[in-house]
This record gives structure tokens, sequence and C-alpha cells, in this order.
């Protein structure tokens, strides 16, 4: 059975788009389970200082995180939608073509 391009195509579409999957969870659990500690101060004016930087490098993964598993899903979609269009191209039946004698019976 070989395969055409469309649908080799769709199947590179879709393994990229779950391999980003895969990926962007596998980040976001490590991030979850091995992140920083909460810090506890007695001065909250300190503790507001050192708490800044953190927050902010956590925005910026959270942002990368959004946007891989944003990407990723694009990706798992198309790739699932082309397999599909050619799934059902490659099914569907194809209109018969009338022959020449067909339409000269027809004529006559």
């Amino acid at each position: 059975m070989k395969m055409e391009k469309p649908e080799s195509i769709a199947y590179i579409l879709l393994g990229i788009g779950i391999v980003l999957l895969m990926f962007t969870f596998a980040v976001a659990l490590i991030q979850f389970v091995f992140g920083p500690s909460i810090l506890s101060s007695a001065n909250r004016s300190d503790a507001l200082g050192e708490i800044l930087g953190p927050i902010a490098v956590a925005l910026i993964k959270v942002l990368y995180l959004g946007i891989m598993g944003w990407v990723g899903s694009i990706a798992t979609i198309r790739g699932i939608q082309l397999l599909r269009e050619t799934k059902l191209q490659t099914h569907a039946p194809q209109p018969q073509q009338k022959s020449a004698k067909d339409s000269s019976d027809k004529s006559a």
C-alpha cells in the first residue's frame, strides 16, 4: 500500500503536534513538581522584592508553554483534518464517465 504525499504530510503534522503536546505537558509537570518553594519573610517589602524575579521568570515560562501547547494543538488538528480529507478522497466512489457508445445511443 503506497502512501500519497498529502497522507504522509498529514502523518508528519500529526506526529509533530503530538510530540509538541507531550513535551509541553512534560515540562509543565516538571516545573510543577520541582518548582521553586514559597519564600516567607517577616518584612513584607523584602518578601515582595525577593518574589518579583521568580514571578517574572514563571510568567515567561507559562507564556512559552502556552505557545508551545497552542502550536502543538494546531498542528495536531491540521494533521487530523488532512488525514480525514485524504481518506475520504480515496474511499469516495468515483463518478463513472460515459463512454462514446452510450452517448451515441442516446442521440439516436
